[in-house]
């Protein structure tokens, strides 16, 4: 049987505005930039998750109704037209894309049992775009 990668895109819409406690002002907007505007900013995220495995005798590494409700259910339900600073995930950090990015794969992983997650890529902007493995 053969190993094969399968590659699924998702969106969802959020806000978030990049502070920390722990910097001053000044460090805020140094760190942050116009992303520590006061009122916040949004974001159209665009999810991939990768997945691999062997495939199957039906000829799928997994099935996508399973892997579309999973995501639906843990990431898009979870998140989509959410506040991040307001959310339990960011209740000890900055809700950077970094770091949703590693919250997103942590609650794929532990959801999704099919086949193995490989990683997952989150779309920013067009210009920004963040990646998380696990390692």
């Amino acid at each position: 049987m053969a190993k094969a990668h399968l590659h699924r895109r998702y969106r969802f819409s959020a806000s978030h505005r990049l502070h920390s406690e722990q910097m001053s002002p000044a460090e805020n907007q140094s760190t942050y930039g116009k992303c520590n505007n006061p009122h916040g900013h949004g974001h159209n995220y665009v999810l991939e998750v990768t997945v691999s495995g062997q495939v199957d005798e039906n000829g799928i590494v997994c099935n996508l109704v399973d892997l579309d409700e999973c995501v639906q259910r843990e990431i898009v339900t979870r998140f989509d037209l959410e506040n991040l600073n307001m959310r339990p995930e960011f209740a000890d950090s900055v809700p950077t894309t970094e770091n949703l990015c590693t919250v997103v794969y942590d609650i794929l992983k532990r959801g999704f049992g099919q086949a193995h997650l490989e990683r997952v890529r989150l779309e920013e902007t067009m210009m920004n775009a963040f990646e998380y493995d696990g390692s």
